[in-house]
Formats: C-alpha cells, structure tokens, sequence
C-alpha cells in the first residue's frame, strides 16, 4: 500500500530535491478535451501528488483533491497512485485528471516544472522506462508506437498484437529452442570423446528443420507488416484530360486535386490518403501522359512514370480508342462516349460506376495485406534479424559440433535483437525518439 505521509507540501519539496530525475508530460490527447491527464513517473512521483494534492491515495483509487501551488488553486481533479514496479513504466507513476482547457493544463505543467527532481518528459521516455524496467519488450514499444499513429483498423489490429506481445511469444519460442539445440551440442561437445565431427541426433535435426522452415515463412510474410503499417499506393494515370483529377476527388470525396479542361493542370503529383476497408492507402493523382516541350511539365510527365512504376497498383484512365496495355483499365467519361457494358467504368460527372469501383479497390486492398491476419515481423530490422537467424542456423546443420554450437548462439542472439534481449543498444534511440511527448 502507497503510504500516506506526505502531507506537507514543503516536505515533499525538501524529498523531491534529494532524488533522480522524475519526469512529466500530458499523456492524453489535444486539448482543448473534457478531460486530460498528466502522468509523473520516478521516484518523487508521490511526493510530486502530494506537493500539489495532499496525501497519496491508496494504490489505484481515484480520489478527488484540490490542486495547489502554494496558496494558489490550480483545479479539482481525480489524482491516482500507482507503485512501481506494477506501473506502466515500472517506476511509481502518479496521475493528475484535470479538465481539459488549456489554460488549467498549462497551469499544472508549470506547477510541476517548479518542483525540483522533476523535468518535462522527453519524447517517447515513458514508455523507454517501460522498457529499461523490463514492463515491456523492444517489439513491445515498436507494437506502441504504431498504435499512436493508426489511421485505419488494420493499421490498429496489427499494432495492437505487437504492442500485446505476439511477436514477443513468438521470437522467445524460436529462441528457447534454438537455445536448446545449443545445449545439446555444446554437451555433446564437451562429454565426445574424441574430436571427430559429430551429426546431430534425428530429433534435433528435426527441430532444426522446423526452426528454418518456419523462419522462412515469417521472412516471407514481412513485407506485409510493412505495407500494413505504411498503407498501399495507387497511381493514377493516363492522357490528358481523361479525368483523372475528378476521380481522385470523387474516390476520396474531396476537392483534393484541381480540375481544369485544360491539359497539363496537374504538373506534380498529388497525394490523399484514403481508408479503403479498414486500410490505408495513398491514392497519388499525376501529370497527363503526353510528349511535351515544356520543361516543367515534361519533368511532371516523368515523375509521373516513375510514381507508376513503383506503385502497388496503377488504374490506367482511357475514353476512347484501345484499352491500355498496362494497369488496370478504367473508362471512364461514360456518360459521354459510347460504352460497352463490362470492366471497370465511371463517370465522374453522375457518379456512375464511382461505388463499384471503389468496392473493387476495397477488395483488391484486402487481398493484398489480408489484414485479418496480423504478420509476426512487422518491420525491416524484425525481417534482417530473422534473416541473419536464418544464415545462422543453415550453418547449424553443418557435422562439425563447434561450428554448430557457434552458429546456434549466433541465432539466438540473431533473434534477440527484435525483443531487445540482446544488442540493440545502436536502436534504441532512433525507435524512441518516434514517439511523442507524453507516451
């Protein structure tokens, strides 16, 4: 139980100046909000509640205080305690759930930068001290980092399985074979009795298979996680004036780009993201493709090339005269030339062919990223440090037991990059400092 003696504002001043650095933000969201919360965590975060609110509250009861400085009120508000290391950094944690302006949380944040041993929080330090405190893992914090930046319920889903430790259970699973293996060969190696090459027995050959075997196939499936989290691009291309502006507006049901009868109005690419069932896609409106004398317009019609030739999917726009050889093919202007019924066609003045169309690019985005199955690595240094593993246990099936043995442990340390149980100290700065003020 949090004890209840810090009653003396003053007192707890005179504490908070003999301990390390205690750190505060605002945890929530903007403001102006109906309610927002300012976390403290170290070790003066209960005589920081207690310099402002008076007695530290039992663990986990919101209590009602007034909030002082001094003689001033700053707010009545629900504080709570939570002692370390059940906390979400692992240090005591405190909590302040004041109301929402502006000006009251401004009030707060100055209060608590005058107590000493405290300072405003660095982005994405809370959860680096969940991490250093072992609450969570390095995938763990990765997992956090993408659930603050979801746009879209796949981004979500994903995010939310690595945050909760899927990848976590899966990498300490390899592991902890792998680091059996390595017992076993290492005993071999140390009770042989003569230095010759030593086979593995068939069982350990088989769960040797099973490791590569799997291994391969999280490979394989990673970049999905990337596409996930990053959402999948469409171009749209074509001649001038096949309406490629108006279907980007009408696709994303904005004014996003400028229309005009006029060829060579969109010169640069432009880009809308878009929330395609659940997933995220950069729709990227581009030049009319026509020879041009014009510089700009020319340096236009070959980025727009480019944007194409790297895009997950193109939709080539066309009204008259031979489909287009490449890209899925869209007539469109269909209330305006004469149309066969069959593939995809729109018109962008009536909206025809707009709902069927979008369902297409809907379905086709699923099949894509197939977002009901969150993947097990869900970035590029997940996917090297698996492939590195990989490498490694290749060399494992190699009859030489000291190979084997190196090689085991190379793997394992390998795959212990991803959780962070091993050398990952060079990352840890460039993965925090992705994160906000306050998470």
């Amino acid at each position: 139980m949090a004890q209840c003696l810090l009653v003396d504002g003053a007192e707890a001043r005179r504490q908070l100046s003999r301990l390390p650095d205690t750190i505060f933000a605002l945890s929530s969201g903007a403001l102006p909000a109906g309610v927002a919360v300012v976390r403290v965590s170290g070790a003066g975060a209960f005589a920081a509640l207690a310099a402002l609110a008076g007695p530290v509250p039992g663990p986990r009861i919101a209590t009602l205080r007034a909030l002082r400085d001094g003689s001033t009120l700053i707010d009545r508000a629900l504080v709570l305690a939570f002692p370390g290391p059940a906390s979400v950094t692992g240090e005591d944690v405190a909590e302040f759930h004041v109301h929402g302006g502006p000006a009251v949380v401004a009030a707060l944040l100055d209060s608590l930068g005058g107590v000493p041993g405290l300072r405003p929080a660095q982005p994405g330090e809370f959860t680096r001290r969940a991490f250093d405190n072992r609450r969570i893992d390095l995938s763990q914090a990765e997992g956090l980092a993408d659930l603050v930046a979801a746009e879209t319920e796949s981004q979500r889903r994903a995010a939310l399985a690595q945050s909760s430790g899927a990848a976590r259970k899966q990498v300490e699973d390899w592991r902890a074979a792998i680091l059996d293996l390595r017992a076993d060969a290492e005993a071999g190696l140390d009770f042989a009795e003569a230095e010759d090459d030593v086979a593995p027995d068939p069982r350990a050959a088989a769960t040797l298979a099973r490791l590569i075997a799997e291994l391969q196939s999280a490979v394989a499936d990673a970049p999905r996680g990337t596409t996930l989290r990053d959402g999948l691009t469409i171009v749209v291309s074509g001649p001038p004036n096949t309406g490629k502006s108006s279907l980007v507006n009408a696709l994303s049901r904005r004014e996003a780009a400028i229309v005009s009868p006029h060829a060579g109005t969109t010169r640069d690419a432009v880009e809308v993201r878009l929330d395609l069932g659940g997933i995220l896609v950069t729709l990227v409106d581009t030049a009319g493709l026509r020879e041009s004398a014009d510089p700009v317009e020319a340096e236009g019609i070959a980025r727009a090339r480019a944007r194409a030739e790297a895009a997950d999917l193109v939709l080539s726009l066309w009204c008259e005269g031979e489909a287009p050889a490449t890209g899925i093919a869209v007539r469109t202007k269909i209330d305006c030339f004469t149309w066969n019924s069959g593939g995809l066609a729109v018109s962008n003045r009536t909206g025809e062919g707009i709902d069927t169309l979008t369902a297409w690019l809907t379905d086709w985005a699923r099949r894509a990223v197939r977002p009901d199955e969150p993947p097990i690595l869900g970035r590029q240094r997940h996917r090297a440090a698996c492939i590195a593993a990989l490498d490694d246990l290749h060399q494992a099936s190699a009859t030489d037991p000291v190979l084997r043995a190196e090689s085991l442990r190379a793997a394992a340390a390998a795959l212990g990059t991803i959780t962070g149980a091993v050398g990952v100290e060079d990352v840890l700065d460039q993965v925090f400092a992705r994160f906000c003020i306050g998470k």
